[in-house]
């Protein structure tokens, strides 16, 4: 099977219409990491089948969770999965933000290649970003533990926003971390085509009143 029909299915398996969705920008997103990865190792993930079921097709399966029209994507690396929720989703904004210049470098020349205008890039840590705004969407792809992660994006998070974290196993342990007087949490599992290791995400919203209130 081609990529293209590959990407087909893979869409109709998510509940999504392949034409509703920008598929020659997901195809020349992969042509061009892996144009990039033969020189800057972007990532560890070298077949452009994989690239399709376990970059694209998983960064898709989050759609349904996104919240609001601005995201914050923290340790975007390649673009996983900011880019490819922001081309999925033109009508939200979306910061994406990595620490490291060979990311970054790779990041602008996809936004020139490709010509998203919802996509702004940042370099910086997530500890030292002041942005001006907050966002409706902070997410992040296993970049650190669930505790850590919400200490450092809780002040850039609108009151109502989502906190989404991409994750695999043992959730449940990563999320009694988490202050339920302040957060809730839900657990939520993915089913991404081609991909046969587990997929869950953490949804985590700030609670209006704490939990010993009430209204």
């Amino acid at each position: 099977m081609d990529l293209q029909n590959q990407l087909q299915s893979g869409l109709l398996a998510l509940g999504e219409d392949p034409l509703a969705h920008p598929c020659d920008r997901y195809l020349a997103f992969i042509d061009l990491l892996d144009k990039w990865n033969r020189t800057s190792n972007l990532s560890g993930i070298r077949e452009k089948p994989l690239m399709l079921t376990h970059h694209i097709l998983d960064s898709l399966s989050v759609l349904p969770y996104l919240h609001g029209t601005s995201g914050l994507d923290v340790g975007s690396g390649a673009g996983l999965p900011g880019f490819i929720l922001a081309l999925a989703r033109p009508d939200m904004h979306w910061v994406l933000l990595d620490s490291k210049q060979k990311k970054t470098r790779f990041l602008n020349q996809a936004l020139l290649e490709l010509g998203p205008e919802n996509i702004e890039v940042v370099r910086a840590r997530i500890e030292d970003y002041q942005p001006e705004r907050e966002f409706s969407t902070v997410i992040c792809r296993a970049l650190m533990t669930t505790a850590a992660f919400c200490g450092l994006t809780a002040a850039l998070l609108e009151t109502k926003g989502r906190i989404i974290m991409m994750k695999g196993k043992a959730v449940e342990e990563e999320k009694m971390q988490i202050d339920e007087s302040q957060y809730t949490v839900q657990i939520q599992a993915l089913s991404v085509p081609g991909v046969d290791a587990a997929r869950q995400l953490l949804l985590i919203e700030r609670r209006t009143t704490p939990d010993n209130l009430t209204v």
